[in-house]
């Protein structure tokens, strides 16, 4: 197992923090002693771990550093480049960013308008309306860019809300890649931002996981971690962010990466788990407990804090996908053969199941935050969306919409933080990614563009904490990155 770094964070690592000229203010002592207890467990790596120091930085504080680093930045928002950059071994990228300020994009009907008018003799009056169209939907188009900027300076301050999502058209930017710095080799199987931090995480089959900082200009790589002879086929950050647990595709071995540490710790048996293989699993938003998904369907669930199994639940048919709900509560999962199971966490008690309505083989789930919502996806394409109190309540529930748009399995699922937006995803066929509005349950119609391929095999969905920020992992090795700019937070 290796670690390469980024040599920006070198350059990080060596700045010397200015003197602050006064006191800290008492509602920042608790989070400096924080900072501070997490400084010392960093010193035991040595003062040259610059990406460690980057990672404690980002998760437990130094804000203004990083928001100093990110108006410093002379990139800007690239469209994706199809030859991309490549990750070199010692983590750097072939391609480096230009010393010049460049341009943010150039139009080359612009310079085709350019070359008709000076063979016109100027420009022709039926040109001049499309010409004020143009300079009027410039403006909008800096306005959005104004807005884009403000988010990017603000990394900590999660504060405000925006009015209600508008459905139809959804006002939505293509960013560079979230992994442009060091794209993967082989198809991407997870893509996960961190829960409090400007940090995105990937993973896939070439044995490895990376950590990027997101601006949405640049993106730079902060770590690499590469797993020898282990494709990942799922690593999620545990609920406080401070460790990334990795499951793969041929045994029970699992990875848990602190992060603070910067140590890898193999996880070679887990006490009362009898299992051969486990490669799915769900962390509890309290923290307290990893749900493995096992053989013949099995549920277990494990506590993080002992690394044992203290319950086991058992489905009809084999397990395809289970969720947490918000308050760690209850477990729903959803069977191969098409039904939900509904189970409590305290007493491994299923309270209820239902047929998922239509489904002949079930293969995706998720749950809205707010408790509101359950959606369902199934070999055919259709997503199911309920109430989450009919299901609990009604003994049939039936769904407020099955969502239609995808024509192959429907294997991606994931609401925003606001409940308004559902992902959905198939990586059966290319471009099959869709976001639908809530409650009016719509599809955007203007995402994805037709126009150029962009998203190709979508294995994996997340939208950053505040939904500033939406990533599609792909089968190309690439995790797209788009600015939603209807929401003034990361």
């Amino acid at each position: 197992m290796e670690s390469s770094q980024s040599p920006d964070t070198k350059e990080i690592k060596r700045a010397k923090r200015p003197p602050s000229e006064d006191p800290d203010p008492p509602s920042k002592a608790k989070e400096r002693s924080k900072q501070k207890k997490h400084s010392r467990l960093c010193a035991t790596l040595g003062e040259e771990d610059a990406s460690v120091r980057l990672l404690e930085e980002l998760v437990f504080g130094a804000e203004e550093q990083l928001t100093e680093r990110l108006e410093q930045d002379s990139s800007v928002l690239l469209e994706d480049d199809d030859d991309g950059s490549v990750c070199s071994e010692d983590g750097d990228s072939e391609s480096r960013r230009p010393a010049v300020r460049s341009a943010a994009w150039e139009d080359e009907d612009d310079e085709l308008d350019e070359e008709f008018q000076k063979a016109m003799g100027g420009t022709p009056s039926w040109a001049e309306a499309t010409t004020k169209k143009r300079q009027k939907k410039a403006g909008h188009e800096a306005e959005d860019e104004d807005e884009s900027e403000e988010l990017l300076r603000r990394t900590g301050n999660f504060v405000g809300s925006s009015e209600s999502l508008p459905k139809g058209i959804i006002k939505i930017k293509k960013c560079l890649n979230a992994n442009n710095e060091c794209p993967g080799s082989d198809q991407l199987t997870s893509v996960q931002f961190h829960p409090s931090a400007q940090i995105v995480m990937t993973a896939g089959l070439d044995h490895s996981i990376s950590l990027f900082q997101v601006d949405g200009k640049s993106n730079p790589k902060i770590q690499t971690i590469h797993l020898e002879n282990y494709p990942v086929n799922k690593a999620s950050f545990s609920a406080d962010g401070e460790h990334i647990v990795a499951t793969g595709m041929r045994n029970k071995l699992f990875y848990v990466y602190d992060m603070m540490e910067g140590k890898v710790l193999p996880v070679s048996s887990v006490r009362g788990l009898n299992e051969q293989k486990v490669s799915d699993f769900q962390v509890s938003p309290d923290g307290k407990y990893l749900l493995l998904s096992g053989y013949a369907g099995y549920l277990h669930l494990m506590t993080t804090k002992t690394r044992e199994v203290i319950r086991s639940m058992k489905m009809n048919g084999s397990v395809c996908a289970a969720a947490f709900t918000a308050d760690s509560s209850k477990i729903f999962a959803n069977s191969q053969e098409g039904e939900v199971f509904i189970w409590d966490v305290q007493s491994s008690k299923c309270l209820k199941k239902f047929a998922d309505d239509g489904c002949v083989q079930g293969t995706s789930l998720a749950l809205s935050r707010d408790g509101q919502y359950l959606a369902c996806g199934s070999q055919s394409g259709v997503v199911n969306i309920y109430s989450q109190n009919d299901c609990l309540h009604k003994l049939e529930p039936r769904p407020l919409k099955a969502v239609m748009n995808l024509v192959t399995a429907a294997t991606s699922l994931c609401f925003n933080n606001t409940s308004e937006i559902l992902a959905i995803g198939s990586k059966a066929d290319d471009e099959a990614s869709r976001l639908v509005h809530l409650p009016s349950f719509t599809v955007f119609s203007n995402f994805p563009q037709f126009q150029k391929k962009t998203i190709f095999r979508t294995r994996c969905l997340d939208f950053s904490p505040r939904s500033g920020f939406y990533s599609v992992a792909n089968n190309k090795g690439n995790a797209l990155l788009f600015r939603l700019l209807h929401y003034s937070d990361f």
